[in-house]
């Protein structure tokens, strides 16, 4: 479903008290004139991911002079980082995650940069179709449910490394490529940060979800990989799942019309994931343009798909611990994510790369 019209709220969000961005960067007593510790840290790794940016963006050759655009990027992003460092409240202030990835946004647009991460992203995509059925019946195999929801899950964390959004693993991505498996078997072990796995397999056993709705994160092996085997296990229940994928490009988040193409690759003349009914799969376009998601504002086509769900899953660290990771819903809830930014694993007192994986039951 294509986006249209004006952003409305998610209709299974509590709004009352609803803050999306999840870690505190100031409080009502601070200076408003003087950035906080906190802001000027958030700062500093926005600017640390310039030079990656500028790189891709170089490489672009859908843009004209690229190569010069690319580095007016840098220096304007750099420059309202700086003023931001001294003045919180210019530029539309004082900055949170989703000022800072708006700002990046808006000023690679306004100078032609569409999508600098679109041939990576079209690598990725390609590689993971290619080990999809591979990953898929690894799974089919597990025959112990609890077993195959965890590695399931584990997939999802597996695939969600790939991120780059992150200066750290673009630098790594750059020099060594990401191996799946290689990633599955390298998660730190349990306990995690957060650590609700085993309350959210009780909860699966009981087949409470007719509807899910899942808010997709990363091209590649985070979506091909991580997501769609954990989606496909929910149509073999006759769950109806929907994922909600951004309606622009970001960083090397999928997009809406990149996911209807990714699906359509995997499903066969019949209609179907490797043996799995898909007619009760469905690919809609969440309104968003950046890594960060604003849940009241969502796409119309969203709203009106989610009216009826039954679990809500935010997959991602933009997504799901970035922003809410505290979010309320009027239906059960599983945020789902790898840490990969220092600054969000000291806020939640875990460690780089440790799993969050969060599950709210909801209670009338």
């Amino acid at each position: 479903m294509e986006s249209s019209g004006e952003l409305v709220a998610l209709p299974v969000l509590v709004e009352s008290n609803y803050r999306a961005c999840t870690i505190p960067y100031r409080f009502p007593s601070d200076n408003p004139k003087k950035p906080t510790p906190t802001e000027l840290s958030w700062i500093n790794l926005f600017a640390k991911s310039i030079p990656s940016f500028r790189k891709r963006a170089e490489a672009d050759d859908s843009v004209p002079d690229a190569p010069a655009r690319a580095e007016k990027f840098a220096q304007r992003y750099a420059e309202i980082l700086d003023d931001l460092k001294k003045d919180p409240e210019s530029h539309g202030g004082p900055p949170d995650c989703i000022l800072l990835c708006q700002l990046r946004e808006q000023i690679l647009r306004e100078l032609g940069f569409k999508d600098i991460f679109k041939k990576v992203k079209e690598e990725e995509n390609a590689k993971a179709i290619s080990l999809f059925e591979g990953v898929v019946h690894h799974n089919d195999a597990i025959q112990d449910e609890a077993a195959r929801i965890e590695n399931l899950i584990r997939g999802i964390f597996a695939g969600n490394i790939f991120d780059l959004g992150s200066a750290e693993l673009a630098e790594l991505f750059a020099k060594d490529g990401m191996s799946f498996q290689a990633s599955c078997q390298n998660l730190l072990p349990r306990p995690w940060v957060i650590d609700d796995l085993d309350k959210f397999v009780s909860k699966w056993a009981r087949r409470s979800w007719r509807k899910v709705i899942i808010f997709v994160d990363n091209s590649g092996a985070d979506v091909i990989l991580g997501i769609l085997p954990f989606a496909r296990e929910l149509l073999r229940l006759g769950t109806q799942v929907v994922l909600a994928a951004n309606d622009l490009p970001s960083i090397n988040d999928v997009t809406y019309v990149e996911l209807i193409e990714i699906i359509a690759k995997l499903k066969d003349e019949n209609g179907k994931l490797l043996g799995v009914d898909a007619s009760n799969l469905l690919i809609t376009n969440s309104g968003n343009d950046l890594p960060v998601i604003d849940l009241s504002r969502v796409s119309q086509e969203l709203a009106y798909l989610a009216s009826d769900a039954d679990l809500v899953v935010m997959e991602g660290m933009g997504r799901g611990i970035e922003t809410n990771l505290y979010a309320q819903f009027k239906c059960d809830s599983l945020n789902v994510a790898m840490v990969k930014h220092p600054e969000v694993a000291q806020f939640l007192g875990g460690r780089l790369y440790d799993c969050v994986i969060k599950y709210n039951e909801f209670s009338k």
